[in-house]
């Protein structure tokens, strides 16, 4: 009796221990798998929720166009929302460049260009061309457009994932450009002090 009472015990301490050692990882794996999310866009109800009702640019407050907006939920929790703003209070130079307020907190790529986390003005500009400023009005840069005539619904501005599924398509109309989120880039701490 002894006997089957310690064979009894030392099951009892194998399990637990089996339990403990297999409790940490199922618990990451279950973290792991909650907080990995697929990317999605967002339709301007859904951006609505995270834009404000006014955006600053170039000296001046101006309110946005929530009904033409849209967006990006990357992985991780991070935004990209654009959204067209009135843009009444501007001079007509201004005007032609800046149609739209874009926010991210993820690096971005655009048609080649890399966009750091931050808040710009952009723009679908004649010539085929999408232009990116800061919020100062200054160009950080442009890029050709291309125009999808087989678009069923254009809308002003909308985001939409591009055909290959590797990246989106910001569109204004017809025209858009191509853009991905960009591997985020780690520094050493140890190489910022010698």
């Amino acid at each position: 009796m002894l006997r089957r009472f310690l064979c009894s015990l030392s099951l009892l301490a194998i399990a637990i221990s089996f339990g403990h050692a297999a409790s940490p990882l199922a618990g990451r794996y279950q973290k792991d798998s909650a907080t990995i999310a697929e990317s999605k866009t967002l339709t301007a109800a859904e951006a609505a929720k995270f834009l404000p009702a006014t955006v600053f640019f170039r000296g001046q407050s101006a309110p946005i166009q929530s009904r033409n907006s849209s967006g990006v939920q990357f992985a991780k929790d991070a935004l990209l929302l654009v959204a067209l703003v009135d843009t009444a209070g501007y001079s007509s130079s201004v005007q032609e460049k800046y149609q739209a307020y874009l926010i991210t907190e993820a690096s971005i790529d655009i048609e080649g260009h890399t966009l750091r986390p931050g808040a710009y003005g952009c723009g679908f500009v004649a010539g085929n061309t999408f232009v990116v400023m800061d919020i100062g009005g200054h160009d950080l840069f442009s890029a050709p457009t291309t125009k999808d005539a087989t678009l069923h619904r254009p809308t002003p501005l909308q985001i939409l994932t591009a055909p290959n599924g590797t990246g989106y398509r910001l569109y204004g109309g017809r025209d858009y450009v191509d853009f991905t989120q960009t591997p985020a880039k780690t520094t050493n701490p140890t190489s910022l002090h010698p």
